[in-house]
């Protein structure tokens, strides 16, 4: 991919999926957005606008939408993944037959497979067979509506092949998106995958009551979690340091616009994770993924006490007033 793509497919249309696909096509490229609903694909060719996931936001006349993914990827030189990060392989699985040789792949994704403990990229290239340096990751403080809202942000660009990055750096470069290019994937992937599950923490502590200083403690030995985490699995730890890493964190664990924050912050209200599922519609990655990393942590023998916690708040039962008890009352030790 050493030139502009002529067409990039977008296949999800929830509310980063869509809004990417919207850089995409203020930055010069004829986009098409694959929606799950046909209702949403038709709301976005009749009204240029995704009403349910970006209301009020209009949709450049280069982006169009179809529910027929073969449609999405006839052509397209560029294909871009933002589904939920535990429904990847069912969907890749019937999407390589209309994948075109040599095109780039890119994931939004910011999870952990349950089960297999892989990263989305290593999802992408186990069930594609495409070589891992043809597959980029996006990742960086993107908060959907503020992207689309034309808020000015920055984001990273990461592939194994720095080349790669560069082009699709190019195709994403707009006057409200700046992209950063960087070669390590893995960092990128485990700071955006983690970081999702400390804002369910800091989300938490912010419904029990509790302040600034409580939800800075969390962001920093969560970075301090994700940072080990990476250093076990190789990646480079100044990759945590920025826009990926902390500023990622920052973002979701601070905005009422992070699905993860919120969904925290219910749980920690007093909320069952049934009932917050049954009144929502949009995916709080953390929730699931929270498992996955955990079992990666384990696997590599990485202590992640701020993700167990997590987990025993969402999928043990244990109240978050107990979980936070447990926490503080851990052993002290130099930091």
């Amino acid at each position: 991919m050493t030139h502009p793509a002529a067409r990039a497919a977008v296949l999800g249309a929830g509310s980063w999926g869509t809004a990417f696909a919207k850089v995409l096509a203020d930055a010069g490229s004829d986009v098409v957005l694959w929606a799950r609903r046909a209702e949403i694909a038709a709301t976005i060719t009749d009204r240029r606008e995704n009403s349910e996931y970006l209301p009020g936001i209009v949709l450049p006349g280069r982006l169009s939408a179809t529910a027929e993914a073969g449609t999405a990827l006839d052509g397209a030189g560029l294909v871009v993944f933002a589904v939920p990060s535990q429904n990847l392989r069912e969907n890749l699985s019937r999407w390589v037959p209309a994948l075109t040789p040599g095109i780039t792949l890119v994931s939004l994704m910011k999870g952990v497979e349950l089960g297999t403990a892989l990263r989305m990229s290593e999802v992408i290239v186990e069930v594609t067979g495409v070589p891992a340096d043809r597959v980029a990751v996006v990742s960086g403080p993107n908060l959907a509506m503020e992207i689309a809202q034309e808020q000015p942000a920055a984001t990273v660009v990461a592939c194994t092949d720095a080349a790669r990055a560069e082009a699709l750096q190019r195709l994403l470069a707009t006057p409200y998106l700046r992209p950063y290019t960087n070669t390590d994937v893995v960092g990128c992937e485990l700071g955006g995958a983690v970081k999702n599950v400390i804002a369910l923490a800091c989300g938490m502590a912010e419904g029990m009551g509790f302040g600034d200083n409580t939800k800075a403690s969390l962001m920093t030995r969560g970075l301090a979690e994700t940072a080990r985490l990476g250093a076990a699995l190789g990646a480079d730890p100044m990759t945590f340091a920025g826009l990926a890493g902390l500023g990622d964190l920052v973002a979701t664990c601070s905005s009422p616009l992070s699905r993860n924050h919120t969904f925290g912050r219910r749980l920690g209200t007093g909320e069952t994770l049934e009932e917050i599922a049954a009144t929502t519609r949009q995916v709080a990655e953390g929730v699931k993924s929270c498992r996955s990393i955990l079992d990666l942590a384990r696997k590599h023998d990485v202590d992640m006490p701020l993700t167990e916690l997590v987990v025993q708040v969402c999928h043990e039962g244990a109240p978050p007033t107990v979980a936070v008890g447990q926490l503080m009352g851990r052993s002290t030790k130099s930091e």
